[in-house]
């Protein structure tokens, strides 16, 4: 194992882009995967417990999967609406090759990443693409486990967009507010790949097209996601196709020149009203707080589809 690895850990709620962020990450030699971590969202616990494995076994590759929280902290319950009936579309997966790891998602986050903040070890990366609650509970049962975060890439929230479950609310955020207002506040190093960037990394046809193209097993499977992924509303978009949003924080990993990126302080609306589940970034400092968050505002399109591309034909 290369020593300049990055050891990353996937706290997912495996829905199509899920899928092929994960896909992303199992490619990328860069990237050390120790463990997919499995949180309530798109789909029931243990329907995204069941993509997870099949997803692994898809990819040949034999990575831990630990099953987390089963509802949000304190709100109902929220699925997904564009992953379909299993949250993987129209791919058929082939069962695990392995039982998840009896260790729960928070005491598997917690154990290592009190490992990661001993001294001479390296810090974990942590990939969050779906509601913050295992990260939320980790950091709730020992808040000290945030010194063995190097960071957090999480998806959600939107901005200067709005939202796409409510007119204030993206749908991980909303999924569990009171949990993201727990990880923005915790001090760890955070990076948002919000709406505003995820809406401009858009699988238009002519780019699943391309994708399509290339043959292997795996750039058409994503493909064949993408096509189900369509959004069919270039009002909304500017294009037909979907935006792809999970797999920005994988392809910041690898490749954050491709992305533009602010920073501010991001605070999460909680309270019962039309604002429940907004983020709100102060852009221009009025409130005097130190900002909590690097937040990616803008992606080079075609250089993300390039290297997705690249990466599904290396896996």
């Amino acid at each position: 194992m290369r020593a300049d690895r990055l050891p990353l850990v996937i706290d997912t709620d495996p829905g199509v882009d899920d899928a092929i962020a994960i896909l992303a990450a199992l490619a990328a030699p860069a990237l050390d995967l120790r463990a997919l971590t499995v949180v309530s969202g798109n789909a029931a616990l243990e329907t995204g417990v069941a993509n997870a494995g099949g997803l692994l076994a898809f990819a040949g590759r034999d990575v831990p999967v630990h099953a987390g929280a089963t509802r949000p902290l304190l709100r109902s319950i929220l699925r997904g609406k564009y992953h379909g009936p299993s949250g993987m579309g129209p791919l058929a997966l082939p069962p695990a090759n392995r039982a998840p790891d009896p260790e729960h998602a928070v005491a598997f986050l917690v154990r290592s990443l009190r490992e990661a903040a001993r001294p001479g070890a390296r810090r974990l990366t942590i990939c969050a693409i779906g509601p913050l609650t295992n990260l939320a509970l980790a950091i709730a049962q020992d808040p000290a486990v945030v010194a063995g975060i190097d960071r957090i890439v999480l998806m959600g929230g939107g901005f200067r967009t709005g939202g796409n479950r409510t007119p204030a609310a993206e749908f991980n955020i909303l999924a569990d507010p009171h949990a993201a207002a727990i990880v923005l506040g915790s001090g760890a190093p955070i990076v948002m790949a919000p709406l505003d960037v995820t809406q401009r990394a858009m699988a238009t046809p002519a780019r699943v097209a391309k994708l399509r193209a290339l043959g292997g097993r795996y750039a058409v499977a994503v493909a064949d996601l993408l096509d189900f992924f369509d959004r069919r509303d270039p009002d909304r978009y500017g294009s037909m196709g979907g935006p792809l949003h999970d797999p920005c924080t994988i392809l910041y990993l690898l490749q954050p020149e491709l992305f533009t990126a602010r920073s501010a302080h991001v605070e999460i609306c909680h309270d019962a009203g039309p604002a429940f589940g907004q983020t709100l970034a102060d852009w221009w400092n009025l409130t005097d707080r130190e900002p909590n968050a690097e937040i990616l505002v803008d992606v080079d399109a075609d250089g993300f589809f390039d290297r997705l591309g690249a990466l599904l034909q290396a896996l």
